[in-house]
């Protein structure tokens, strides 16, 4: 059979590409022909309508929305979540064979190789999925795209403070915060104009601090607009924009972004719903919905939602900014057991858009939030790190596809990659997971008790030259890593009564190039 699929996860990172190669691999198993079109971070490259005419039918691996769903109408769909690709692609192939099956028995499409033409069905209905499900699915839509601004703004941030360092050798962090922070749009204007030297380290630290805060303050309005895009489509992105923007200016911070995104989503989607006289349809999406829907949002983000949002936000910041000593090496300790837990799943997202939100209020290596970040990218990049470290002290304990994975995830793990050590979770959850967080619990409460600060959001090991205490960040990440895969060799021994008896199951080789 020849099947096309569409491939998303909420960063569009790592499993929107493992899932795609493991589905075609699996297919390609199974003497069928897969075609996946991933709708990643990366953007995506719609799949040919040719092939689509052809399909046999079509498979869904997708936890956010899937775009252009009208194009598969009349075809056998399956609907699976992404992890269920990741862990179980022959599962998902058999699936969907099985669903064409039914669907020719059915009469509904012709059996292969039948000259009649198909028979336009609808759409196979989408996985039933409870309101928590939902209500992830437009968080993590926002948050997918709220990521990018993320990382542009605190890389660059924290360039501009490692070039200030040399600028100003005695205290650049401070130097270079004070001259941002105390120009508005026109004071940056004139300063470009007559104060800007090319071959100033001090002008080039200034500029680069200057456009990540610029990125920076897009954080709040992308991820209030884009979790209104989830639920409402194009006509929830105004409202939500404004709504995450106006929170940014009474205060309130990501957590009133997230209220306005939800907001406005919910008010757009109920208002593009009213039955309203043909003459008036085509003013709806261009004039009336974004006029009420800014118009309620705007007043309602003003006046009850930003006074308590800014007090919680306020809360946050100063408990924060309070961690010392043990109480800071709990919470390295919390975010790095959440990070190892499901690899890339709720837990690790809300660890990461935890630190990563914390960081538009870090004005410099040394504050609570750059700690914090600094701690969730470590204990993130045990996993991987452990397993290919593991199968490289005892390669007998391991599968040939085994050890071929461990190659990979040292790349994986280097980068920051935690959905590297998938594969071994999902084929050995019991010791694995466990294993994974405690080398995690280890490293993320080490980074906290040092001290180790970052702006950047990502980029593991590559990103060094940008994190304070460098040399005490890769201890903790050494040593996490260590305690884990001894844990890891340690589960894998348990319950075996020799090498000779290990099983024989190949595990799936994560996407090394496509996932990176």
């Amino acid at each position: 059979m020849k099947f096309v699929a569409v491939s998303s996860c909420p960063t569009g990172i790592a499993h929107t590409y493992m899932a795609a190669e493991a589905l075609e691999q699996a297919g390609k198993a199974a003497g069928h022909e897969v075609h996946v079109e991933t709708q990643g971070a990366a953007g995506s490259v719609p799949l040919d309508p040719a092939l689509i005419a052809e399909a046999d039918g079509v498979i869904y691996a997708a936890d956010l929305d899937v775009q252009g769903k009208e194009r598969f109408a009349g075809k056998p769909i399956t609907d699976v979540g992404v992890k269920k690709a990741v862990h179980d692609a022959p599962g998902v192939i058999a699936q969907a064979v099985a669903a064409v099956e039914a669907a020719r028995a059915a009469g509904t499409v012709p059996a292969a190789g039948a000259a009649a033409a198909p028979v336009p069905v609808a759409a196979a209905p989408a996985r039933t999925v409870g309101v928590g499900h939902r209500i992830r699915q437009y968080l993590m839509t926002g948050v997918s795209y709220m990521i990018p601004f993320v990382a542009a703004g605190g890389i660059l941030i924290a360039i501009g403070f490692l070039i200030a360092t040399v600028a100003w050798p005695s205290n650049g962090a401070i130097e270079v915060t004070k001259v941002v922070n105390g120009t508005d749009g026109a004071a940056f204007a004139k300063w470009i104009a007559d104060g800007f030297s090319v071959g100033s380290a001090q002008a080039w630290a200034v500029l680069l601090f200057w456009i990540g805060k610029w990125a920076f303050a897009f954080l709040v309005p992308a991820l209030s607009a884009y979790i209104a895009y989830g639920i409402a489509d194009r006509p929830g992105i105004v409202p939500g924009m404004v709504g995450g923007f106006a929170a940014g200016l009474v205060g309130a911070g990501f957590l009133g972004g997230i209220v306005t995104g939800f907001l406005g989503g919910f008010l757009a989607l109920w208002i593009s719903r009213w039955k309203v006289p043909k003459g008036v349809r085509g003013v709806m999406p261009v004039v009336v919905i974004p006029l009420l829907s800014v118009a309620v949002v705007g007043v309602l983000t003003a006046l009850v939602i930003g006074p308590p949002m800014k007090a919680l936000n306020d809360g946050l910041s100063s408990w924060l900014s309070s961690l010392s000593g043990g109480s800071a090496v709990l919470l390295g300790v919390i975010l790095g057991l959440m990070m190892c837990f499901d690899l890339g799943g709720p837990l690790n997202k809300v660890a990461y858009v935890f630190a990563t939100t914390g960081l538009a209020n870090a004005a410099s290596t040394s504050a609570a939030p750059a700690k914090v970040m600094a701690a969730v990218m470590a204990a993130g990049m045990v996993p991987p790190l452990a397993v290919a470290l593991a199968t490289v002290v005892r390669p007998a304990l391991w599968t040939e596809n085994e050890r071929e994975s461990g190659k990979s995830a040292w790349l994986l793990g280097l980068s920051f990659i935690s959905e590297g050590a998938i594969p071994f979770a999902a084929a050995d959850p019991l010791r694995m997971i466990p294993s994974f967080m405690l080398g995690g619990a280890v490293t993320g409460g080490l980074v906290m008790a040092f001290g180790s600060g970052q702006l950047a959001p990502h980029g593991g090991i590559w990103v060094l030259a940008l994190i304070s205490k460098p040399l005490l960040f890769l201890l903790a990440l050494v040593v996490g890593t260590v305690v884990s895969a001894l844990a890891v060799l340690a589960m894998k021994r348990l319950g075996q009564g020799s090498d000779a008896e290990l099983a024989d199951e190949p595990v799936a080789r994560p996407a090394v190039a496509r996932a990176a």
